[in-house]
């Protein structure tokens, strides 16, 4: 959100998972990233791809056009957001994270 990392989201075979970053939360200037998504210490769960983020996604030729040239499943929303929505219209950016610490 605005180049600070708010939170994460995560798949796995449950569905997929939002948590808002600690230290996001601990900024008195934190927004959230959605009215859907207030602000919380909690995770969010959804089998579905929560519908901010599924919104992110582009639609129509667009969406053709980036299935075509990066041989995305039209059924992997989660691929389809992390490869179209690194510089989004807005204030959210969907970013790969590279986790480190094994």
């Amino acid at each position: 959100m605005y180049n600070d990392l708010a939170g994460v989201l995560t798949e796995d075979e449950n569905g997929y998972y939002f948590q808002y970053e600690k230290s996001y939360l601990e900024n008195p200037e934190a927004e959230s990233i959605s009215l859907t998504l207030p602000l919380t210490g909690q995770p969010y769960h959804s089998k579905v791809l929560f519908p901010f983020f599924d919104g992110l996604i582009p639609e129509g030729w667009l969406l053709d056009i980036a299935q075509k040239n990066w041989k995305l499943d039209p059924r992997d929303r989660m691929s389809i957001l992390l490869k179209t929505c690194n510089d989004c219209i807005g204030a959210v950016s969907v970013q790969p994270h590279e986790d480190n610490e094994q």
